[in-house]
Order: structure tokens, then C-alpha cells, then sequence
């Protein structure tokens, strides 16, 4: 017959919830990503010509205009006129959604570090 051989359980501590440096990261995170749509929605209402004249491209165009004016002048910016809309490429738009993920990246870097979670 078979014989039946009962091993120990080793229970592990499970962890609930993050830690603080985690909380942190989530925080970075989140802001930089909000900022980033944002910044996305920017560079497509231009390239589509919205109207500035509607509500939420106002907003879009007053809540992203502080994080673009680093960024001003470091290019120019490239028109397109259509039938009825003109269309608006604009370089910083594009430079600043680079630099602030490079940006959310090394806080986040530098929070791991700092908590000395660094991940090899």
C-alpha cells in the first residue's frame, strides 16, 4: 500500500500593502503619467487643428502650458494649413513628453536607491 508521509508547513509572512518608498514610486508614477496623457492629448489636438474655442481643449491647452514653456523656443513649430483647420506640429510638445519620463524614471531610481530596494 501506499504510504502516506505528512511534511511540515513552513509558513511565510505575507506582506500586506506597500511599503512607504512603493507608495512613493506609486505617487511619482501616477503624476507623471497623468501628466503625460495630457501632454498626448496636447500634441493631438494640435496636430488636429481643435478649436480652442471648446472647453476641454482650453483646458487641456491652460493645465499643460506651464510644463511646455521649458521647453519654448527650442525648435520651431511646423504649420500645416488644411481647408479648415490648421494644423500645428510643436517639437517642445514631443521633447517634453520625452524629458518627463526620463524624469519620473530617475526619481523613481532614486527613491529605490534611497530606500535601498534596488532591483539588479
Amino acid at each position: 500500500m501506499t504510504e502516506i508521509i505528512k511534511k511540515p508547513v513552513v509558513s511565510t509572512p505575507v506582506r500586506v500593502g506597500a511599503t512607504d518608498s512603493q507608495t512613493y514610486e506609486y505617487l511619482v508614477y501616477c503624476f507623471f503619467g497623468t501628466l503625460e496623457v495630457l501632454l498626448t492629448f496636447r500634441l493631438l489636438l494640435k496636430l488636429m487643428g481643435a478649436n480652442y474655442g471648446g472647453g476641454f481643449v482650453r483646458l487641456i491647452y491652460g493645465t499643460t502650458r506651464l510644463f511646455i514653456l521649458p521647453f519654448e523656443g527650442m525648435f520651431r513649430r511646423f504649420t500645416s494649413q488644411g481647408v479648415e483647420t490648421t494644423s500645428i506640429l510643436e517639437p517642445s510638445t514631443l521633447v517634453a513628453i520625452i524629458v518627463y519620463s526620463i524624469l519620473a524614471f530617475g526619481i523613481v531610481k532614486l527613491i529605490r536607491i534611497s530606500s535601498k530596494e534596488v532591483e539588479i
